[in-house]
C-alpha cells in the first residue's frame, strides 16, 4: 500500500447524462450498481487527440483487470456537433471503445466532478469514494498501481466484487467501409481509402464503390508484410511519392508506413511504434524517433510533410536521407502565426500541397492555415480554440467547425472538409472569401479530385460521395458558436495559479537534468493578463488580471516528469505528465483569488 496520507473521503457524485448509456445493451447504470468494483471515469470528447491517446492507454489496463475494474467513459462535448447523440454513438464505434459510455451533452456529470479539462480521469474505490483524479494523458501506469493497491485492500476487507463487467458490444454493421478517414486517387484511376475503424486500406474501383482489394489483416497491430498479413492501427492520411509508392499515416501506431501498390507489400518508414513524449528527440533517423498520432501526409518540395496531430506540430520525413525533423510548431496548443519555430497549432489533421503553398486544416481551432515557401505559417480562416460555426463570406468573419480535410482545386482555391458542419466549403485566396459547396454530408473528413468532380469521404455514412463542382456556392444561413463552458469567477488583480502535482506512489520528480516541471501561461484576449504570462519552471505563479477586461480565457500548459523511486534500479522507468487547460474566467469583485488545477492527483 502507498504511505501517502489519505485525505477526508469524498463520496462520488451520481452519474447523470441526458444522452443515456452506450455499450450496455440498453441498461442504465448508477454507482450503486457498480459497488464492489473499482471504477475509473474517463471524461473525454471525441474531437480531442489527448482523449484518443487516453483511450489507447487504457486498453491494456482494461484487459488486465477486467474482473475488478470498470471503466466508464463520460462523453463531455466541446463542439456543438459532439452534443448530438448519434455523433457520440458513431465515435464510440469509430475509436473501438470497449467499455460503457455515458453521453452527457449538457456537462451535468462534468460539473458535479468539477472537471476543468479534457481528458480527466477519476478513480472511485469499491465503496463509492473518490480516491484519485488525474488531468491529461500519461497516467495509466499510476492508475494501474493504484488499482492493484485497491484490489489488495478491498479483497482483505471483503468489499471487492469480481466478475463480468457491464460492457455489451454493439452488433457489427455489414458495410464495405467503416468510418473511412482519407482517400487518395491512384494513377490508375482507382481510389485508395483508409478504412480506419477496420485497420485496413481498401482499393476501390473508379466507381468509388466496388472493392478491388483490401490491404491489411484487419486486426490492430504494427506488422510489415504482404497485403494479407500486414497490420495497421487506425490509419488515416496517404500521399504518393515520386517512385509511385504510397506513404500512410498509421495514426495509432505513431508511424509512417510505405505501401507498394504493385505488390501490396507494406513496410515501416518512420516511428518506433511508441508515442513521442516531451523530452524525447524530435529529429534523427526515422526509425529511431517516436511520432505522435500522425493524421495526414503530403509530399511537398521533396519531403513528406506530416500533420502531427498528437503534439500540435508539422514534421517532415526526408525519403532520401531517411530522417524526420520538426518543421513548425512549439507543441503548445493554439493559433499563432509567424516563423515555423514560433507557430502554434491545434491538432493539424489535413494537408494539401500546391506549388507554392502547403494548406492545412487545423481542426481544434476550426481554422484553414498555410505554410509558405519560406516556412512561415499564415491563417486564412479561423480565430482560435473557442470560436466556430457555419458562416460564409469574408475570410475574417467566416467560420468552420472542426475541419479534418483540405483539397487543392485547379483554380488555386481550396475545398475544406468542414467535418462537424457536415459540409464541403471553399476558400478562394483571390477574393479572400468562403462559400459553401455542399451540405447534408455526414462528417466529411477528406476529398479528392476526379476530373470535373470531387469525391468526398463521408466518414459517418461509410462511403465515398461524388459531387460535381458547382460554379456558384450554395447559400446557407450563417451560424456562429462559442464553446459553452461555465466561466470560473475570479477576482481582478492578483490571482494565484497553482498547478497541483504529486508524483504517483513509488515515483519521484526527475531532477537529474535540471527542473522537472514546466508552466506556460497566456490569455485570450492577451490584454486579460497584465503580468504572469510566459514560460517558467515553477508550477505556482501569481497572475495579474486586468480589471478593465471583464472576461476571457486563461491558457495554461503544464508538464512534470517523474521516475520510479527505487535505488536498486540503475535504469528507472520515467514518465511525463502533461496537460493543456483553456479556463474561461469572469472577473468578479470578491470572487476567489486562487485558481487550482490538478495535473496529477494524489491519493485521496
Amino acid at each position: 500500500m502507498s504511505n501517502a496520507p489519505r485525505r477526508a473521503r469524498v463520496r462520488a457524485p451520481e452519474l447523470i447524462g441526458k444522452g443515456g448509456w452506450l455499450n450496455t445493451g440498453g441498461r442504465h447504470y448508477t454507482l450503486a450498481d457498480l459497488r464492489g468494483r473499482i471504477v475509473v471515469l474517463d471524461f473525454w470528447t471525441f474531437c480531442c487527440i489527448n482523449c484518443l491517446h487516453v483511450l489507447d492507454e487504457l486498453r491494456e489496463l482494461e484487459a488486465k483487470h477486467r474482473d475488478t475494474l470498470v471503466i466508464i467513459g463520460v462523453h463531455s462535448p466541446k463542439f456543438v456537433h459532439e452534443a448530438e447523440h448519434q455523433a457520440v454513438v458513431d465515435a464510440v464505434e469509430r475509436y473501438g471503445v470497449e467499455h460503457p459510455v455515458l453521453d452527457d451533452p449538457e456537462l451535468a456529470t462534468w460539473k458535479q466532478y468539477a472537471v476543468r479539462a479534457w481528458p480527466t480521469l477519476v478513480v472511485i474505490d469499491p465503496e463509492g469514494y473518490i480516491v484519485a483524479q488525474h488531468a491529461g494523458e500519461g497516467h495509466a501506469h499510476a492508475i494501474e498501481k493504484l488499482v492493484e493497491e485497491l484490489e489488495a485492500e478491498h479483497e482483505a476487507k471483503g468489499t471487492l466484487r469480481r466478475g463480468d463487467g457491464p460492457y455489451v458490444p454493439p452488433e457489427p454493421e455489414p458495410t464495405t467501409l467503416r468510418f473511412p478517414g482519407k482517400a487518395l486517387r491512384l494513377p490508375s484511376g482507382t481510389f485508395l481509402v483508409s478504412d480506419t475503424t477496420r485497420h485496413q486500406l481498401v482499393e476501390l474501383a473508379q466507381d468509388g464503390e466496388s472493392v478491388v482489394r483490401r490491404i491489411g489483416s484487419g486486426e490492430r497491430g504494427l506488422r510489415d508484410g504482404d497485403a494479407g498479413s500486414a497490420a495497421f492501427n487506425e490509419p488515416q492520411g496517404m500521399a504518393l511519392l515520386d517512385d509511385g509508392a504510397v506513404v500512410v499515416a498509421d495514426t495509432v501506431n505513431h508511424a509512417l508506413r510505405r505501401l507498394d501498390p504493385a505488390t501490396g507489400e507494406v513496410t515501416t518508414l518512420a516511428g518506433t511504434g511508441r508515442q513521442w513524449m516531451q523530452g524525447e528527440p524530435s529529429s534523427g533517423p526515422a526509425r529511431e524517433v517516436s511520432l505522435s498520432s500522425p493524421w495526414d501526409v503530403a509530399f511537398w518540395r521533396g519531403k513528406v510533410w506530416i500533420a502531427m496531430a498528437g503534439v500540435h506540430q508539422l514534421w517532415t520525413y526526408d525519403p532520401a536521407e531517411g530522417r524526420v525533423t520538426v518543421a513548425a510548431g512549439t507543441t503548445n496548443e493554439g493559433l499563432v502565426d509567424g516563423p515555423g519555430e514560433q507557430a502554434w497549432f491545434a491538432q493539424p489533421s489535413g494537408l494539401a500541397a500546391t506549388e507554392d503553398r502547403l494548406w492545412l486544416a487545423d481542426s481544434e481551432t476550426s481554422a484553414l492555415r498555410w505554410v509558405d515557401s519560406e516556412g512561415r505559417i499564415h491563417t486564412a480562416v479561423g480565430t482560435g480554440l473557442f470560436d466556430f460555426g457555419h458562416r460564409d463570406g469574408a475570410a475574417g468573419q467566416a467560420l468552420f467547425q472542426h475541419p479534418l480535410g483540405v483539397t487543392a482545386l485547379p483554380d488555386g482555391s481550396v475545398a475544406v472538409a468542414d467535418t462537424y458542419n457536415h459540409a464541403l466549403r471553399r476558400y478562394d485566396p483571390a477574393t479572400d472569401e468562403v462559400t459553401t459547396l455542399a451540405t447534408d454530408l455526414r462528417e466529411p473528413s477528406d476529398a479528392v479530385l476526379d476530373g470535373d468532380e470531387i469525391v468526398v469521404v463521408e466518414s459517418a455514412r461509410h462511403r465515398l460521395t461524388r459531387l460535381r463542382l458547382p460554379e456558384e456556392a450554395v447559400r446557407v444561413e450563417a451560424v456562429a458558436h462559442r464553446t459553452q463552458r461555465a466561466a470560473t469567477e475570479v477576482a481582478p488583480g492578483t490571482l494565484r495559479l497553482d498547478v497541483i502535482f504529486q508524483a504517483p506512489a513509488g515515483q519521484k520528480l526527475d531532477t537529474r537534468f535540471g527542473p522537472s516541471t514546466r508552466l506556460l501561461v497566456s490569455a485570450t484576449p492577451p490584454e486579460l493578463l497584465l503580468g504572469g504570462e510566459g514560460a517558467g519552471t515553477d508550477l505556482a505563479r501569481d497572475l495579474e488580471l486586468n480589471p478593465e477586461v471583464g472576461e476571457g480565457v486563461l491558457h495554461v500548459s503544464a508538464m512534470a516528469a517523474s521516475c520510479d523511486d527505487d535505488p536498486a534500479n540503475e535504469y528507472p522507468a520515467c514518465h511525463v505528465h502533461q496537460q493543456d487547460w483553456g479556463v474561461p474566467v469572469r472577473l468578479t469583485e470578491g470572487a476567489a483569488d486562487r485558481l487550482p488545477l490538478v495535473l496529477a492527483g494524489m491519493d485521496a
